[in-house]
């Protein structure tokens, strides 16, 4: 048997030889699994979410915290920023910011104080009277539902249910110490109002020249400038034309409510100037208000229900033609927006919140507008 000879080398290898085993040394080192990007970059954005989340927390906290300080301070702010113009157009005038800022405040004090005390007697009257006002307004009210009840009945005996008895008016028990009692703590946040606007109208224009004074380098300077102003000019406007409508919303509804003879029209008229701040809330209490009053007064169901249907009418032409007119689309915000925020700042501050939450939202979307980064969110509030 011939034996097998070695096998010929390939024709490739250099000298005939047989290629060396590979090294242990020269193998590469196993690749490590890195993780991807993608899932990188979900993970900081679930961290930064729950960072955002926990700031919302703490902010809300802080606020809640600090209303007391703040309500004040806030609406400062907001009467600060309406009388602002009229004091920079009287140092245009050269008359020195203290002394216009003077007279306005004198003149706010004393315009405030002679409503208050022209309104609180009858307020007060009101409050007082107001267990034998409920038991005399209940039968007044069955004969406005005597309608309703009818066909309730109907209802029921086509269904066969028994109909429910009508309850009882529960006794309405206001004492006029509990008014009283917060007199000391009211008339300490009015002062602070007061001394915080005197001051934001003398030295307002010295604090933005410090805040220019921040930015690094020129470029800087002009933009902050720029921003500032447009800020304080577009929020003074808005809350200047607000205090405006709504005055005037008081005074129609005044002059109507004693056109029809209903008592106390300068009470329901403020009432309906201060309640118009609210929108949607404000002009449905007030409606509600004229309606228990005008079936407190009058006798006859249509002649009570006039005045309130009267004040619904003209606030539909307020709200849908003469404020969108005045102040433009701009300053047009969502209803879901601002029922959202109602609700967000009535439960934190309680009255002066919801009073509050509107020119608040409205100031944050014109600043929004002029910051880059948070113009979404004029966006997402604007109608």
């Amino acid at each position: 048997m011939n034996a097998i000879g070695p096998l010929a080398p390939p024709p490739e290898s250099s000298g005939g030889a047989l290629p060396a085993p590979p090294s242990p040394v020269d193998e590469p080192p196993p690749k490590r699994r890195m993780p991807s990007v993608r899932f990188t970059q979900r993970h900081l954005l679930g961290i930064r979410a729950v960072l955002n989340v926990l700031l919302l927390l703490a902010l809300l906290y802080t606020v809640t915290l600090a209303r007391d300080l703040l309500i004040p301070l806030v609406l400062a702010g907001f009467i600060g920023l309406a009388l602002n113009p009229i004091v920079a157009f009287a140092a245009r005038r050269r008359v020195p910011r203290w002394l216009s800022a003077s007279f306005l405040v004198i003149a706010l004090i004393a315009g405030i104080g002679t409503g208050i005390a022209r309104l609180t007697p009858p307020a007060l009257e009101w409050f007082h009277d107001a267990p034998s006002l409920v038991r005399s307004f209940v039968p007044k009210l069955r004969t406005v539902m005597q309608p309703f009840e009818a066909a309730n009945r109907a209802t029921q005996s086509l269904v066969g249910g028994p109909a429910r008895p009508a309850p009882r008016a529960a006794a309405v028990s206001i004492d006029a110490w509990d008014v009283l009692a917060g007199t000391p703590k009211v008339l300490a946040a009015v002062l602070t109002v007061v001394l915080l606007v005197f001051f934001f109208l003398i030295y307002g224009d010295a604090l933005l020249r410090r805040l220019v004074e921040i930015a690094p380098n020129f470029r800087y300077k002009r933009r902050t400038v720029s921003i500032v102003r447009s800020i304080q000019v577009e929020v003074s406007r808005y809350i200047l034309t607000t205090v405006v409508i709504n005055g005037t919303l008081g005074v129609v509804t005044a002059t109507m409510l004693w056109a029809y003879a209903v008592p106390d029209p300068l009470l329901w008229g403020s009432v309906a100037m201060i309640a118009n701040f609210i929108p949607y809330v404000g002009s449905i209490t007030t409606t509600t208000l004229l309606a228990v009053v005008g079936l407190l007064h009058f006798d006859q169901p249509g002649q009570a229900l006039l005045p309130a249907l009267t004040f619904a009418g003209i606030t539909a032409v307020e709200g849908n033609l003469i404020t969108p007119l005045i102040q433009g689309r701009r300053m047009r915000l969502s209803p879901v927006a601002i029922l959202l925020w109602l609700l967000v700042w009535g439960w934190l501050w309680g009255i002066p919140g919801a009073l509050l939450a509107v020119p608040m939202l409205t100031s944050v979307k014109l600043i929004a507008e002029k910051i880059r980064g948070w113009r979404w969110f004029a966006l997402v509030v604007q109608r």
